[in-house]
């Protein structure tokens, strides 16, 4: 569990032993008497493991098909190897295939920014005012 969930889990078994006023907990963890009421329910049912988000570990609703994905890779390859993230983006959506900025960067087309080359920078000499002060 997260740092916050083990926060609502302690400060609910405080509120139900009796030690912490519904207010207080309300006020501790920036929620509602309601919400503190409703979570209070679900942790008398299901203990502290029904504090827990409930779509952690799921896959998301709007995930992106693996065969639309290997199709826009493929033709980035083709097609647009030589662009950058911003323009592969727009091309790919004349073909209606979604984003492949991300994409792209874990296939290992585009760098990342900590392998782009980084330019060498020497300091500059410093100059001196008239009275030897230097800026």
């Amino acid at each position: 569990m997260s740092e916050r969930e083990l926060n609502r889990v302690e400060v609910l078994a405080q509120v139900d032993d009796g030690r912490l006023s519904v207010d207080n907990a309300a006020n501790m963890l920036n929620l509602t008497r309601r919400q503190i009421f409703r979570l209070l329910k679900v942790y008398r049912q299901d203990g502290a493991s029904a504090i827990r988000h409930k779509a952690r570990g799921k896959p998301p609703n709007n995930r992106i098909h693996h065969a639309r994905r290997d199709y826009a890779l493929s033709v980035i390859k083709e097609s647009y190897a030589d662009f950058g993230p911003p323009l592969v983006a727009e091309m790919l959506a004349k073909h209606q295939t979604g984003t492949g900025k991300g994409w792209t960067a874990t296939e290992g087309q585009t760098p990342q920014r900590k392998e782009r080359l980084q330019k060498d920078r020497t300091p500059s000499a410093r100059t001196s005012l008239k009275d030897g002060s230097v800026l």
